[in-house]
């Protein structure tokens, strides 16, 4: 199974932004661009909660907290996958990780200082 693997998190003051990466090493070209995909967070003592998705024709779903800030886009021609996160606040402090069906990365830690 391949696994995800993300990157560009990192510390940023609140009102900042950060673009993080997701690619998936040894995916099949098909197979990335025929399946949905997503980004969750979660913070410390906290569930794993779904950010957005992007289904294989680029419709998105974002969750209430994040509309209108984040964006989330894939690259299907370099099998990535990002999420462009602008006027972060200290609340979207957490570990972000990128699904595709049953596979998870590592997670990316955004910290956001107030």
């Amino acid at each position: 199974q391949v696994r995800p693997v993300e990157s560009g998190g990192g510390l940023v003051q609140a009102g900042g932004s950060l673009r993080l990466t997701c690619t998936a090493p040894g995916i099949i070209t098909s197979v990335f661009n025929s399946d949905d995909w997503a980004w969750y967070r979660q913070a410390p003592g906290k569930q794993r909660d779904l950010v957005a998705t992007i289904n294989l024709r680029g419709g998105t779903v974002y969750a209430d907290s994040v509309k209108g800030r984040f964006t989330i886009s894939r690259d299907n021609s370099r099998k990535r996958v990002y999420l462009q996160m602008t006027s972060l606040k200290p609340e979207d402090t957490a570990v972000y990780y990128c699904n595709q069906g049953s596979a998870w990365g590592q997670g990316t830690q955004v910290t956001v200082s107030s």
